[in-house]
């Protein structure tokens, strides 16, 4: 079975912005090809898996939130690294049409990160979940995961409401040192 790290895009790999979905709008956190590049050369898989409720909301469409993933993807390839999936939950509560439902793809549940590792054969017990909010933090751990929280995006505002040990980090880089160390 194979390790992975489980990344939130919005807050952690971008720069956040409410409801991101232009390629004009993304900007990368400082460091973050590099310490993916460093996730590659480790032998982790890299997932991407990011609540996407806008698509829901009505605010854009699936395809939109795919185009900007081959965005990111290309982007990172000039840096030599790459994610190796990108699951997204297009569901919310509170939708419109056939998005509106609750699901177990959404987090702080775990299922983006079941479906991973069914499909890639993902050991989650010695993979991770990176993430700027407690959704991350909750659906790693509901996964089996270690769970990092950093602090960009919203992880400063976040890890203020942690009711349970996590290891907090300033950033992407961070992270990737801590997990390479372990």
């Amino acid at each position: 079975m194979r390790r992975a790290v489980f990344l939130d895009r919005d807050g952690t790999i971008n720069v956040e912005k409410e409801y991101l979905y232009r390629i004009d709008q993304f900007e990368f956190i400082a460091g973050v090809p590099q310490a993916i590049r460093l996730l590659n050369q480790a032998g982790f898989l890299v997932i991407v898996v990011t609540n996407q409720s806008g698509i829901a909301r009505g605010y854009y469409t699936e395809e939109d939130v795919e185009q900007l993933h081959r965005h990111i993807s290309r982007e990172l390839e000039r840096h030599n690294a790459h994610v190796d999936a990108w699951l997204y939950c297009p569901h919310h509560p509170d939708g419109r049409g056939s998005y509106a439902l609750s699901c177990d793809c959404r987090k702080p549940l775990p299922g983006m990160l079941r479906e991973a590792a069914r499909r890639y054969d993902i050991d989650l017990e010695r993979s991770f979940m990176v993430g700027d909010k407690l959704a991350d933090v909750e659906a790693g751990r509901a996964a089996g995961c270690t769970s990092i929280l950093v602090r960009t995006g919203y992880g400063e505002t976040e890890a203020q409401m942690m009711d349970f040990p996590v290891a907090v980090v300033n950033d992407l880089t961070a992270a990737v040192d801590m997990i390479c160390e372990i």
